[in-house]
């Protein structure tokens, strides 16, 4: 039986599960509700079930159990021409014989729309996406990053509450496809519309989002702001899939309130915040991001936990350095620090201490 509706939600996924054998679940139990106007992205690896749930919500799918709603009217059931819902795929789906403006036409003359009011509202949404000037050529006679500005106007021009985007930027290149984000992001803030997209890029989740949904199994791990995923990630494969992250194993000796103190491998005690453990004894991985890894030549900041390093390798990024160190048994420990003047270049083989604030090691569970 569906649980009671949440209050306020445009989306929503009930208890949903889907099986394509009867047997394996790749979405288990999902429960997802999201206001209007959101930007919800479904972040994972591959066969993680994010773009499963999309396609159940854009209707190409159906849920094997449970109850997914729009605007608090269940959806299951409703073929996906009668779901109001525009689509922007990775592929674009343009229909290669017709031009752009009668791609456009398309969406609007399904509706019954008159040609009068198609024609201005195909010129908005060109206009919106800057390809005005475009209306005549046909697919093959623009560029990749064209093709997905006509997709996205395409999905935009019937002037739909929910746009849903599965991994539309994926074959651009990558100046391009951080350009078009930055796009996206500023016509779903002027529309007011909703959007749940769909990537495997966490930097572009990242980006983009009001909330990040980050699935792995047909589970939702974590759903959060994007900042509070990179700060505080709710477990070891979130902290591990959202940005570059250091994890040292150790056992939890103690754990008071805030504070957990773990001994590494090679025998140092270190403290850290306790978000997924056990009790004393229990096996932990703690998180560290390298940016928050310091080199302390000298002076050793107030409060700062300590421990030395050995560096194996020195790499200059431009705008930053980063270097692998073994620490505490690992030879894959990574410090990355801002190019700035006076900071110096160490070498391999050196030995040094480094230092973190005892907020920013975080003890997960172990992988």
């Amino acid at each position: 039986m569906a649980a009671a509706q949440q209050v306020g939600a445009f989306v929503e996924f009930d208890r949903v599960q889907k099986s394509y054998d009867g047997e394996t679940l790749v979405v288990k139990d999902l429960n997802l509700a999201m206001p209007k106007g959101e930007f919800l992205t479904m972040l994972g690896p591959s066969g993680s079930g994010k773009t499963t749930c999309l396609m159940m919500l854009a209707g190409f799918e159906t849920a094997t159990h449970g109850e997914i709603r729009l605007a608090g009217r269940p959806i299951n059931q409703v073929p996906p021409h009668k779901r109001g819902i525009g689509m922007v795929f990775q592929n674009y789906a343009l229909f290669p014989h017709m031009t752009v403006n009668e791609n456009l036409a398309f969406p609007l003359e399904v509706r019954g729309i008159g040609k009068a009011e198609r024609e201005a509202k195909i010129a908005r949404a060109l206009d919106m996406v800057k390809m005005g000037k475009f209306g005549n050529r046909r697919p093959a006679q623009l560029s990749g990053g064209q093709q997905q500005r006509v997709a996205l106007a395409r999905a935009l021009v019937f002037d739909p509450e929910l746009v849903l985007m599965d991994e539309p930027l994926g074959a651009l290149d990558k100046q391009l496809r951080e350009h078009m984000q930055f796009e996206i992001k500023h016509l779903h803030e002027n529309l007011g519309i909703t959007v749940v997209y769909v990537t495997h890029d966490q930097s572009e989740a990242l980006t983009m989002s009001d909330r990040v949904a980050v699935f792995n199994d047909g589970v939702i791990q974590q759903l959060a702001p994007p900042d509070e995923l990179y700060e505080r990630p709710a477990n070891s494969f979130v902290a591990q899939f959202i940005g570059e992250n250091n994890k040292l194993p150790g056992v939890i000796e103690d754990v008071d309130g805030g504070r957990a103190t773990v001994r590494l491998a090679t025998g140092e005690l270190i403290d850290a915040t306790p978000v997924n453990v056990g009790g004393r004894g229990s096996r932990t991985l703690v998180s560290i991001r390298p940016e928050r890894v310091e080199y302390l030549p000298e002076r050793i900041p107030p409060g700062a936990h300590t421990i030395e390093a050995e560096v194996l390798e020195f790499i200059y990024m431009g705008e930053s350095f980063r270097t692998r160190m073994r620490v505490a048994g690992s030879d894959d420990f990574i410090m990355k620090n801002r190019n700035a003047v006076g900071q110096r270049r160490l070498q391999p083989g050196e030995r040094i201490t480094i230092g973190w604030s005892p907020q920013d090691a975080r003890a997960l569970d172990p992988l």
